[in-house]
Order: C-alpha cells, then sequence, then structure tokens
C-alpha cells in the first residue's frame, strides 16, 4: 500500500484517548465546578436577620441548616459518582445540576451557622428540630436509631453507595434515580417542617427554592426511570 493510499484512509494521527482518562477529565471538572459552586454560596449567603433574632442553637432553623448540610452532600456525593460513568446526556445533565446548585447551597447554610456563631453540628439528634412540626413530629422521635433517622431523611447506606460506585450501565443509572429520588422525597419532608414551624426569611427562602427545584428533578428522574425500564 503507497503512502497516498494510507493517507486517503483518514486513519487518526493519535490513540484514542482510553475510558478512564476521559472518566477522571470528567470528574475533575465536575468537582472543580463544584467547588466554585460551594465558595458562591459561602460569599452570597448574606444574612440581614437582626442580632436580636438570630436563631438559637437549639432552633429549628439550626437543625435545619445542620440536617440539610449532611443531606446535600450525600446528593453531591451521589451525582459525583454517576456524572461521569453515564452515557445518557438527561442524567448527566441532572448529576451535574444537583452537583453544583446543592454545593451552593451547602455554601449558604455553612455560612449561616457562622454568621449566627453557632457550630456546624449539634448536640442533638438528627430531625429532632422537627418534633413540633405537625405532620412531621415523627421524624423527630429520640427513640430511633441512627440508621432509622436516616432513612426517614432518604439517606443511601454506605452498601447502596458501594453498590451505586461498582454499577455500571443502565443498572448504574437505576440505582441512581431510585436512590436520589428517595433522597429528594426526604429533603422536602425538611423542608414542608422548616416551613411549618421556621421564622427566618432568609431559610424559609432558600427552603422554598430546594422544594421547587426537586419537585422538578424528581418528575425528571421518574421520567428517566420510565424510559431505562427501571425495576424499582
Amino acid at each position: 500500500m503507497t503512502d497516498s493510499s494510507i493517507d486517503d484512509l483518514n486513519l487518526p494521527t493519535e490513540p484514542p484517548t482510553p475510558r478512564w482518562q476521559k472518566i477522571l477529565g470528567i470528574t475533575v471538572a465536575a468537582v472543580t465546578i463544584a467547588a466554585a459552586a460551594f465558595a458562591i454560596g459561602r460569599f452570597s449567603a448574606f444574612d440581614s436577620t437582626p442580632a436580636a433574632q438570630v436563631p438559637l442553637d437549639s432552633s429549628a432553623e439550626a437543625g435545619f441548616a445542620r440536617d440539610m448540610q449532611t443531606h446535600h452532600q450525600q446528593a453531591v456525593q451521589m451525582a459525583m459518582i454517576i456524572y461521569p460513568k453515564t452515557e445518557d446526556a438527561d442524567l448527566r445533565a441532572i448529576a451535574y445540576d444537583i452537583a453544583t446548585a446543592q454545593s451552593a447551597q451547602l455554601g449558604q447554610m455553612q455560612q449561616w451557622l457562622i454568621d449566627w456563631n453557632l457550630p456546624a453540628y449539634g448536640s442533638a439528634p438528627a430531625m429532632q428540630w422537627m418534633a413540633s412540626s405537625g405532620d412531621h413530629s415523627g421524624h423527630g422521635d429520640p427513640s430511633l436509631t441512627a440508621e432509622e433517622r436516616n432513612t426517614q431523611m432518604g439517606m443511601a447506606t454506605d452498601a447502596q453507595l458501594d453498590e451505586l460506585a461498582a454499577a455500571s450501565g443502565t443498572q448504574a443509572d437505576c440505582k441512581f434515580l431510585a436512590l436520589m429520588i428517595r433522597h429528594h422525597e426526604g429533603a422536602i419532608d425538611m423542608v414542608d417542617a422548616i416551613e411549618d414551624v421556621g421564622t427566618n426569611a432568609n431559610v424559609l427562602d432558600l427552603a422554598g427554592k430546594m422544594a421547587a427545584t426537586q419537585t422538578s428533578e424528581i418528575s425528571a428522574m421518574q421520567t428517566l426511570q420510565t424510559r431505562f425500564g427501571c425495576a424499582e
């Protein structure tokens, strides 16, 4: 075969990038964007609450900020697991939105606690602040184990996170969707509770945005479950 006939084949001049390198590149980019979103959230969390109305350590607002930070951290973790491995553009977009939006909200809630001169973590069990929130009072039951409280919050277990990380293809997509839908539902329960008992305008404003976004994402993820033929 002559040199000219080889040129006519339009063969690549460089070997294709290995899949692991592509995944690494996508992951690094996503981590960088999420970190930037967190920083933006921190510096945009201006709290105009008068000093006399700053939430106390035992307040529903402090409990909400602490519990929702824990909740958001896991959502970002799951989004970062599925983002580089899914082959579906719609699911990747949802994962990207979750990672960036919730990273920014994490920054906001962390800054609130700093502005309120409160520790990042309280001594009360998770969701105890919900005990007086009407329909969600059962979530604050002090007799529940930590595992039972996590289940009520829609949190994934360590074993489920390991399964998600190990899965691939449609199986990974379906696992993520099932876990994240339940996760979002737990967050909406917390939003409903803080809207019932909270009084801080900044907290209530962010809670309302969380509910609207996550309700929309649940609908989008359920549509994907149908398209993928997920069993769950």
